[in-house]
């Protein structure tokens, strides 16, 4: 090979993207793919929002290139065809809701089909774990509902964190970057591939997408790249069953997981509905405090790649260290959150469900 696959896979993805998402832009103006402007919404004029397209065509592109060059071991290839099966289920699920606005439970109900997929219909989960002491966690009768939960979970946090442009879209590189550098240090180059083939496919959409975006991901963008990278990492967790395994996603992904636990909270404490919207996440906050969208987006991302570099790190320490590090990383932004209001409840004025963004 002339170059490392992962280096393959990322030049592929990024430049298909910068190819195809001009035709995108053009096929959600034509077809009446428009996000239009809201009370909740902070773009002032319809945008065109299937971009999530232009991100699954690259990423397919580059996987497929990458697949032509090197052979992939039995195993690891049944595991990639359901990330790709899977992971088209969930863009037409996500361009079926650009257009028509799904209910949220229809929604949910088809990102756990997808992820029945995955799960059931490619054996992706974990069944088992290590404690801090090395001796094994077996999961037995909660492997599956367990991998289910992530995986949904995982979906809608990078979903709901897509609310400025090129947020959901930076943060989601950021995150499939972290993973990949710790692939590449344990040596699992397959998911050193995939995740830099998915990084390669964000970043090139981003062109597009960030401050002052021509086009939004949409939903069929949000949740690929939240369910790719759920699945990625529970492959990941499978390969190298450490804890520390499980810790390096939840840290690469801690800027859309915290952000979707405080919206859980915040409307629990508000006495409203989890999946009712409101203006208070962390970019909402940061706008009211007189940022400006760019400046915002480009805050997020260096606490996305802050808390990246923590995960990178924590893979060359003891777990123990690694357990006590994570923590106060997590201490650390809860005290931030609470200084920022950010458990408020803060609503949209004219209470509207949220639509894709981003």
């Amino acid at each position: 090979m002339f170059m490392p696959d992962y280096l393959l896979a990322f030049l592929v993805a990024a430049g298909v993207a910068l190819l195809v998402t001009p035709g995108v832009i053009w096929f959600a103006a034509k077809t009446g793919a428009l996000d239009k402007p809201n009370a909740r919404k902070v773009h002032k004029k319809p945008i065109p929002r299937i971009g999530g397209i232009g991100i699954w065509l690259a990423f397919m592109a580059g996987m497929l290139v990458v697949s032509f060059f090197t052979e992939i071991p039995g195993d690891q290839e049944f595991e990639l065809v359901g990330l790709m099966v899977s992971g088209t289920l969930i863009v037409l699920i996500g361009v079926i809701d650009d257009y028509t606005n799904l209910p949220a439970k229809v929604k949910l109900a088809g990102q756990i089909v997808a992820a029945c997929v995955l799960v059931l219909g490619f054996g992706v989960r974990v069944d088992f774990v290590t404690d801090p002491f090395g001796d094994y966690i077996y999961l037995e009768w909660l492997a599956i509902p367990a991998t289910l939960f992530w995986i949904v979970g995982i979906t809608n946090t990078v979903n709901l964190i897509d609310g400025l442009d090129g947020l959901a879209a930076g943060v989601s590189a950021i995150a499939a970057v972290t993973i990949c550098v710790v692939a590449l240090q344990q040596d699992i180059l397959f998911i050193a591939v995939i995740t830099a083939c998915l990084a390669g496919a964000a970043i090139g959409f981003l062109y597009y997408n960030f401050n002052p975006a021509r086009i939004f991901m949409g939903d069929s963008g949000s949740m690929f790249l939240g369910f790719i990278l759920a699945g990625v990492s529970v492959i990941g967790a499978v390969k190298s069953a450490a804890t520390i395994a499980l810790i390096v996603p939840i840290l690469a992904l801690g800027l859309p997981i915290l952000d979707t636990s405080f919206a859980i909270v915040r409307r629990y404490r508000g006495g409203v509905p989890i999946f009712k919207p409101d203006k208070g996440h962390l970019h909402h906050r940061l706008l009211d405090l007189g940022f400006t969208q760019r400046q915002a987006v480009l805050l997020m991302y260096t606490i996305s790649a802050v808390l990246g570099l923590s995960a990178v790190t924590l893979t060359e320490v003891s777990t123990q260290i690694a357990i006590i590090i994570f923590c106060v990383v997590v201490a650390a932004v809860l005290f931030g959150a609470a200084k920022l209001g950010i458990f408020k409840l803060k609503e949209p004025p004219d209470g509207q469900s949220p639509a894709s963004r981003g």
